[in-house]
């Protein structure tokens, strides 16, 4: 599985994690579940921040770069800046099952605990892969996402995996990829980690640290452009440093950036959405009245913005450098980008 440094691109200033991905975190975990038969290429993508977040919520947050999309459970998510389930990744046409199987899983959980279950606010990301997959037939449910959960791990698989298994970006072929960076607070290293499903974007704008082998690439092909910023991108930001709610909130909105430098423009067509959780407090029902939880200093959060930025990009990069060429369920060949190796050239590094 090549990432982007493979390549011989080096993104960012900031180190990143021993992974260089989202469960770089203490604690989270990633599973998916693959499915590339009769006519599919789909599949789901789970994180999760904590094995028990029902009963150990995250603080979260949410940002809307484009609304163009079908998510499920932002709204409550938004308004009381927690996270209670896994989050999962799908496609468009899945989000009502997945959802479905985020609430049979966290029914499950409680039934083991002896605790009923009045209510449940599952959190769902989707991408359309209607191109390589048949997506009517709607193939992701209970049984998939169970086997995504089981299958979670420190160490994940990137590229055309779980929910990236049909997705596409930059017209080449997506997937998922991810990224992390180290930032230091208050004499302390803290992660910032980026997973993203990615099906958006460009050929012609796409940009690799200054690369612009979209031209080349679609020469090659002999090819007519698009014209358009189509498809979605959702992007999982997680952390362990002590934020509020809002504060996440602007952190997470700075996965923009790193869209932005990869070459989206977030096009009318887009669903560019990103979704943020600390790990840094466990907001349990046995809390006091009165909380009392650490907080960053709102003027030291121009590290964390950084670290978003330089990990979102690098978790877009990772998506394509992984994926492998796929032909869809009707014979359309979807190209990747290892296939134009030799059209990648870094750009020189500017001399200080």
């Amino acid at each position: 599985m090549p990432l982007i440094r493979d390549f011989g691109f080096a993104p960012g200033r900031l180190p990143p994690g021993p992974r260089n991905t989202l469960a770089d975190l203490p604690g989270v975990t990633v599973g998916h579940h693959t499915i590339r038969s009769g006519g599919h290429n789909t599949g789901v993508t789970v994180i999760l921040p904590r094995p028990d977040i029902f009963f150990h919520k995250c603080t979260a947050a949410a940002a809307v770069i484009n609304g163009y999309g079908k998510t499920a459970g932002l709204v409550q998510l938004q308004e009381l800046g927690q996270l209670e389930t896994p989050i999962a990744l799908t496609n468009t046409l899945n989000v009502g099952l997945v959802s479905d199987a985020l609430v049979q899983y966290t029914a499950d959980a409680c039934a083991a605990r002896g605790v009923p279950l009045r209510s449940v606010n599952p959190v769902v990301g989707e991408c359309n892969d209607s191109v390589l997959n048949n997506i009517v037939e709607r193939v992701v449910g209970r049984q998939q996402v169970f086997d995504a959960i089981a299958a979670a791990s420190s160490d994940f698989a990137q590229g055309c995996v779980g929910a990236g298994a049909g997705m596409i970006c930059h017209e080449l072929k997506g997937g998922i990829g991810s990224a992390s960076r180290l930032v230091g607070a208050g004499g302390r290293t803290f992660t910032v980690g980026v997973l993203a499903l990615c099906n958006h974007g460009r050929l012609e704008e796409l940009n690799i640290l200054g690369c612009r082998p979209g031209e080349a690439i679609r020469a090659r092909q002999a090819a007519r452009p698009r014209g358009e910023d189509a498809g979605s991108c959702i992007l999982v930001l997680g952390t362990d440093l002590p934020l509020s709610s809002r504060q996440l909130g602007r952190v997470t909105r700075r996965c923009a950036v790193g869209l932005a430098r990869v070459g989206s423009y977030w096009g009318h067509g887009s669903g560019d959405i990103a979704i943020g959780f600390t790990t840094a407090h466990d907001l349990s029902g046995t809390d006091p009245v009165i909380r009392d939880r650490p907080c960053l200093r709102e003027d030291c959060l121009e590290p964390a913005f950084q670290a978003a930025a330089e990990a979102a990009e690098e978790a877009v990069l990772n998506a394509l450098a992984a994926a492998v060429p796929t032909v869809g369920y009707d014979g359309t060949l979807c190209h990747a980008l290892c296939e134009y190796r030799d059209l990648l050239r870094p750009a020189p590094v500017p001399q200080r």
